[in-house]
């Protein structure tokens, strides 16, 4: 309960900041009160004591919860009005940025956990897409922590930077807003960056992210079988298993289900808002309850980062997550021009 309390005062604090200067998406300032609270000397004590178990429930449980509202943005009829050759576009930028974002974290000797969440959260959708992958592949939850501070400050990094580039890349409002959509991470950040150009930048954004959004069950479901496959089988021998064999029955029961069972919610989710039968008020307050679970869940994440501990070990992980920003930059820069030619 402490740890919850205090989450909540957190977002409490990360939704007023945000509606003062809406330009700062809540779902990156929950993330930054976190890492605040963990490095100051009057409340790191709290958060890695007796607020620690409630905020790692909310890391963990309230990102699944979020996850599943989540599906509610996303309407299969708005993803098809981008026609076909723009749904390919999106889903070719998806999977050259998640190939070209784990091949360049490897390069920079990442392990090939945090690689693969890395290359999850950028291509993808952020935070959420790491929690779901960390979930399929059983990854533990204090290893989340260092790619969803990655993800989230190239995502804070666009909502500067995009903008500037408007006029020099000399970018019509429709094609800034598909870069927008196809190259920045979080929904609340393609918002925040898309609307700096307009209705018609932003509309776009929103239906060009929630196209990669939707991709996120076929490449959880992906990872799950990749796990399955790499499992160690049972030879099915009649006899007494041996020692070998009893392992590999005993690592096959403990591998996660392919598709979590969130993942099968987001989907339902998706079905439930495609076929309209939701009326506006039941999305809205659908999409304020996810915020609510994100921003907690973030707020959570965000309080297990130590700065000492990020800067003497993550440095690599720093100019990996960097070189695949403009890896995701320009491949969706690509897209957005195609696509508004």
């Amino acid at each position: 309960m402490p740890g919850l309390l205090t989450a909540a005062l957190a977002l409490g604090t990360a939704f007023l900041i945000h509606g003062l200067v809406p330009v700062l998406p809540a779902m990156t300032l929950a993330v930054v009160l976190g890492l605040l609270a963990a490095n100051l000397p009057g409340t790191a004590v709290w958060v890695a004591g007796r607020a620690r178990p409630g905020l790692d429930f909310a890391g963990k449980h309230f990102m699944r919860g979020g996850i599943v509202l989540l599906g509610l943005k996303v309407s299969i009829m708005d993803v098809l009005g981008l026609g076909w050759l723009a749904l390919l576009l999106v889903a070719g930028v998806v999977l050259a940025s998640f190939a070209g974002t784990y091949v360049i974290s490897r390069l920079f000797r990442l392990p090939g956990e945090t690689s693969l969440l890395i290359a999850t959260g950028f291509s993808i959708c952020g935070a959420s897409a790491i929690g779901a992958m960390a979930a399929v592949r059983k990854i533990r939850h204090v290893d989340t922590v260092l790619p969803v501070a990655l993800v989230t400050l190239c995502g804070t990094l666009a909502i500067g930077v995009l903008p500037l580039l408007v006029h020099p890349l000399q970018l019509t409002p429709l094609a800034f807003g598909a870069w927008t959509g196809a190259s920045v991470h979080d929904v609340g950040q393609v918002v925040a960056t898309a609307q700096t150009a307009g209705t018609a930048a932003l509309g776009i954004a929103v239906v060009v992210k929630l196209t990669r959004v939707l991709l996120l069950a076929p490449v959880v479901a992906a990872a799950g079988v990749h796990q399955r496959l790499r499992a160690p089988r049972a030879t099915g021998k009649e006899t007494s298993p041996g020692p070998s064999e009893s392992l590999a029955v005993a690592e096959l029961e403990r591998l996660p289900p392919v598709i979590p069972l969130f993942v099968l919610g987001f989907v339902a989710m998706v079905g439930l808002r495609s076929s309209g039968w939701l009326p506006p008020g039941v999305l809205d307050a659908g999409a304020g309850l996810q915020d609510i679970l994100l921003g907690a869940a973030l707020f959570g994440l965000g309080s297990a980062v130590r700065i000492r501990t990020l800067l003497h070990t993550g440095t690599r992980a720093l100019l990996a997550a960097l070189a695949a920003w403009l890896l995701i930059a320009l491949l969706g820069l690509a897209a957005a021009l195609l696509m508004t030619a």
